[in-house]
């Protein structure tokens, strides 16, 4: 995935993530804003440190 498009869909994920921990910050649940900001960082790193599964143009054995 293109450099620019891993940036696009980090700040996304992560304006998400803060909308949600800011609207659910109800009185049943006060950690659970904490698990949403936890998860969408660990899903933005992940996606940045794990390079993308897929086929080099080298490994195609042609028959």
């Amino acid at each position: 995935m293109p450099n620019d498009v891993k940036t696009i869909l980090s700040l996304v994920v992560m304006l998400v993530a803060f909308a949600l921990a800011y609207w659910s910050g109800s009185p049943i649940r006060p950690d659970f804003a904490f698990i949403v900001i936890g998860t969408a960082i660990f899903m933005v790193v992940a996606m940045w440190m794990f390079p993308e599964a897929g086929v080099k143009k080298g490994d195609i054995k042609r028959q």
